[in-house]
């Protein structure tokens, strides 16, 4: 089969563990490692953050307010607060979108995060997939979208490849009748936000979902938007419970969408960008051992195939490394790792022990 071809899945029957994710890797005897397997923004959140979080639990007594972080986050993307919609993480958003829409064929498209399938297929939805190619880079060919899918979802920059699509590629996929999902979790780490379709009302049944945790190390915290038409917005409000997102998370939406905020995400965005290239740079260094990197990368994260993989992550766990294998994610198998950036000096002593455990392969 055309690994272009969407192809239809039993509810159930995924093929890979789809539950699978980063945080795994660092669980439990993984505490102590050098984590590069979770794609949170390492040294955070910021003392101002984590003040500012901290005098909201006077309010704790009283229910949550979201208006005021609602009327920020629109306010940061140019839109009126009926194309927001605040929730408990990117996580809650894909539940929502998953039971609350009334769809009779979505198509996903891999290797992505695998948790929009999961959600969809939980809600007892036939799952059609659109598997990407590393002999094309995973760019996407968006005539291998088919034309009676009538939910797309599509990661931008995209976990775990790293590429980043244009933007007018995606907006092309939107068509009469069909919700069109860009996952924009990782796009305020990418300098200028480039191809980002957030604040685009433009682009008919656009529906983009952003994440606060990963620029801002508030995975604990759970906390994330919907950004979409007012209609949309309201069906999936329907579908939420009361109050879903707590007081703190409202405090850090807020903080995290002003403009002192956004100066220091675009700050650490270039310096994503530089560590990035250093750390693909020591890789090359590997190519000999056979090692590849997808690319060109663009997120926070970058993709590597390697043969013997699998061993490479264990002999890297024994050297004091955790990194996320890749075999979880559809499209992938067991010769992908996905690499989260670091701070140069954290790549150099990772580079240093996967020469050790290439070694040891060879």
């Amino acid at each position: 089969m055309d690994t272009h071809t969407p192809m239809p899945t039993e509810p159930g029957i995924p093929g890979h563990d789809l539950r699978h994710h980063g945080d795994a890797e660092v669980r439990d005897d993984g505490s102590a490692l050098v984590d590069l397997a979770v794609n949170v923004r390492a040294d955070t959140p910021p003392v101002w953050l984590r003040e500012h979080i901290a005098a909201s639990l006077g309010s704790l007594a009283a229910y949550p307010d979201g208006r005021a972080a609602r009327a920020a986050v629109a306010a940061r993307h140019g839109l009126p607060v009926e194309r927001v919609l605040l929730t408990a993480g990117a996580a809650e958003a894909f539940v929502l979108l998953a039971r609350a829409l009334k769809v009779r064929w979505p198509v996903v498209v891999h290797p992505q995060f695998t948790e929009p399938e999961a959600a969809l297929r939980d809600a007892g939805h036939s799952v059609g997939r659109v598997l990407l190619r590393a002999a094309d880079g995973f760019r996407l060919d968006p005539a291998a979208v088919p034309e009676e899918a009538d939910l797309v979802v599509v990661g931008n920059p995209t976990n775990p490849t790293s590429v980043l699509h244009p933007a007018d590629v995606l907006a092309g996929l939107a068509r009469p009748g069909r919700t069109l999902v860009v996952d924009e979790a990782f796009m305020d780490a990418v300098p200028g936000e480039r191809e980002a379709l957030a604040g685009r009302p433009d682009v008919p049944g656009l529906v983009v979902l952003r994440s606060l945790t990963k620029t801002w190390g508030l995975a604990g915290l759970r906390i994330g938007y919907v950004l979409a038409a007012p209609e949309t917005v309201a069906e999936l409000e329907r579908a939420q419970p009361l109050w879903p997102v707590s007081t703190p998370a409202l405090a850090a939406a807020e903080a995290c969408v002003a403009p002192r905020a956004l100066a220091e995400a675009a700050h650490a965005a270039h310096r994503v960008a530089a560590d990035r290239a250093h750390l693909v740079a020591g890789l090359g260094e590997f190519a000999g051992a056979g090692l590849r990197v997808a690319g060109p990368a663009e997120g926070p994260f970058v993709l590597v195939r390697l043969p013997d993989a699998d061993a490479v992550r264990r002999r890297l766990r024994r050297l004091g490394f955790a990194v996320r294998r890749g075999d979880t994610f559809p499209g992938l198998d067991e010769e992908w790792l996905r690499l989260a950036v670091r701070d140069r000096g954290t790549s150099d002593a990772f580079l240093r022990a996967l020469g050790r455990a290439t070694a040891e392969a060879s």
